[in-house]
């Protein structure tokens, strides 16, 4: 074995090992860090949620400059991955240290979900992201194209190998190395793995009839699994050969490189905020507001993006922690979104902000 390929297995295996122990990336929140309790001033409120890593960084720095500028609530976040926030949120056997207030979800809730809700629920878009492909091959010259049909390829398995002419097709004077590709996926229920899988599912056969769209995937061949967007992101950064699927901010805080891809009008784009916006601009939220863009139209459109949501009940027991919590995510809708571009995320359209500011309203307080 050559002695470059035999050095890359070995770090491959052991920042595997590394991540998937729940160790964190230095520069972007680790979901696995223990926190403090918080302290709550007197009079004040203590709101408490727990989801999605995808929008972990935005949150932080929302929570933290409205607690700034609102003394008296605190605000706690714990980043578990979208499918435990899910099941915080609906109640069922959670231990007293998981119950939460609100949930954060980037694959929105299904209706078998919602249904379990005692209640009800309001799922309310608050920001958008990119889901970047980001990878680790340093001593390539130039920027990394990579078609519809060589980036299904590589999650599909079927390429498997740097130098296979369906990446280089794309990439014409670009000299690729003989380097096994190295996968790296989510381990856990993830909204960024639904999101990717929704797109996949979008534009081709063989992972619609394989795999589908889904928070999990049995991923083919020996992915690399690694917890939270930020484990994703610390094996690729340390991993030669790697390719793997993080939402763009956690790319762009660590300066990961990422391929830019084909798009439904055939053109290679990056995921930038102007590209994810423009992949947004047509949607139409449905009355339960939720909606994905699996594949936008636009030349100018990213192709995999996502809706983010703050999961809320429609009624709270506690008047005080209901109108704060429609304090808190009215801010975040309006004053916050100014913080979006500046964290590697993509502010909500106007007509996206108004919808959700009108379902925030629903929000109410069990009639005593």
């Amino acid at each position: 074995m050559p002695p470059f390929r035999r050095r890359s297995i070995l770090l491959i295996h052991f920042i595997s090992t590394l991540v998937i122990c729940g160790c964190s990336t230095q520069g972007v929140p680790s979901k696995t860090a223990p926190k403090p309790p918080r302290r709550v001033p007197s009079g004040g409120v203590l709101l408490q949620g727990a989801g999605g890593t995808l929008p972990a960084i935005l949150y932080q720095k929302w929570f933290s400059t409205y607690e700034n500028q609102h003394p008296i609530v605190a605000v706690s976040y714990d980043a578990v991955g979208s499918g435990e926030g899910i099941r915080r949120f609906i109640g069922e056997n959670v231990k007293d240290e998981e119950k939460i207030d609100f949930g954060g979800s980037d694959a929105a809730m299904r209706d078998d979900e919602l249904a379990r809700v005692h209640g009800g629920a309001i799922l309310l878009p608050v920001t958008a992201a990119s889901v970047a492909l980001a990878y680790n091959l340093p001593d390539l010259t130039g920027q990394l194209k990579l078609s519809r049909d060589a980036y299904s390829g590589i999650f599909l398995g079927k390429i498997k190998n740097w130098n296979d002419p369906r990446i280089a097709r794309t990439n014409p004077g670009i000299k690729f190395p003989n380097l096994s590709i190295a996968i790296v996926v989510r381990q856990e229920s993830s909204g960024t793995t639904y999101a990717l899988s929704k797109h996949l599912d979008a534009i081709n056969d063989s992972w619609r009839a394989q795999f589908g769209a889904a928070t999990v995937i049995d991923w083919p061949g020996n992915a690399m699994r690694a917890k939270g967007n930020e484990g994703v992101a610390g094996a690729i950064q340390h991993s030669l050969g790697a390719i793997g699927y993080v939402s763009y901010e956690y790319a762009y805080r660590l300066g990961l490189r990422v391929a830019l891809l084909e798009n439904r009008e055939r053109q290679f784009v990056a995921p930038s905020n102007e590209h994810a916006a423009a992949a947004l601009a047509r949607t139409d939220l449905p009355k339960n507001l939720r909606v994905f863009v699996a594949d936008p139209d636009g030349i100018n459109s990213y192709p995999i993006v996502t809706l983010s949501w703050i999961l809320l009940y429609k009624n709270y027991a506690d008047a005080k922690k209901a109108q704060a919590l429609k304090d808190l995510f009215s801010w975040c809708l309006t004053d916050g979104q100014q913080a979006a571009p500046a964290n590697g995320y993509v502010p909500l359209p106007a007509t996206l902000v108004a919808e959700s500011l009108a379902a925030l309203q629903t929000l109410h307080v069990y009639a005593q």
